[in-house]
């Protein structure tokens, strides 16, 4: 989605990177980064955990396939700036998003799906719960689901964050920074966040 956004996105090249880079069908965001820095788009990548966290281990949503990704998430994370891939362990706060944001950029965001509620889905997304708060991208589960989103931009004003969902590119979704923040930095996402610089 950020590749075509900005332009870059040769169906034929974009298969032949991710085989080069090996990405399947866990994906982590360490391997988002790689495939940024193989489009030569500008990024960086903040994240509270350099490599995998081995907590998740039990965590329904890694189990599957956690002792096959480890040493590979692992190494990428080793190999990150040899590849000039930019990583940093640090924490971003709303106003460090807002900032990005305001300069035209945009940010991939790992959150919890099951937690991101977006306020302008007047009728039921695929594969979607109506619960009392309103629309909910994703069933809520009580385990973590990780998913990524593309920050788009926000209004101070209202309080909102708005976004796109890759799973449901027809539309543009909006949440508080309440629950943007609930989501982002639930137990399972590191808070990783891949800014994306559109100047790249």
């Amino acid at each position: 989605m950020v590749l075509r956004y900005l332009g870059q996105l040769d169906d034929g090249e974009f298969e032949s990177a991710l085989q080069e880079l090996r990405l399947t069908r866990s994906i982590w965001t360490i391997d988002l980064a790689y495939l940024m820095r193989h489009f030569g788009v500008r990024h960086r990548f903040c994240t509270q955990t350099l490599g995998v966290d081995k907590g998740y281990k039990n965590q329904s949503f890694y189990r599957k396939h956690f002792d096959t990704e480890e040493t590979r998430v692992n190494q990428l994370f080793a190999e990150a700036k040899a590849c000039k891939v930019l990583v940093e362990k640090c924490t971003v706060s709303v106003q460090d998003i807002q900032a990005h944001l305001a300069q035209g950029h945009v940010a991939i965001v790992l959150v919890n799906s099951g937690v991101l509620h977006c306020d302008l889905c007047s009728s039921p997304v695929k594969y979607c719960c109506f619960a009392p708060r309103g629309h909910r991208c994703f069933c809520r589960t009580p385990d973590y689901q990780g998913h990524f989103i593309v920050l788009r931009g926000y209004n101070r004003a209202t309080g909102c964050i708005f976004y796109n969902n890759p799973a449901y590119a027809d539309r543009m979704c909006s949440t508080s920074v309440s629950n943007f923040e609930e989501a982002r930095t639930s137990y399972g996402t590191d808070e990783d966040i891949l800014f994306v610089y559109l100047d790249s």
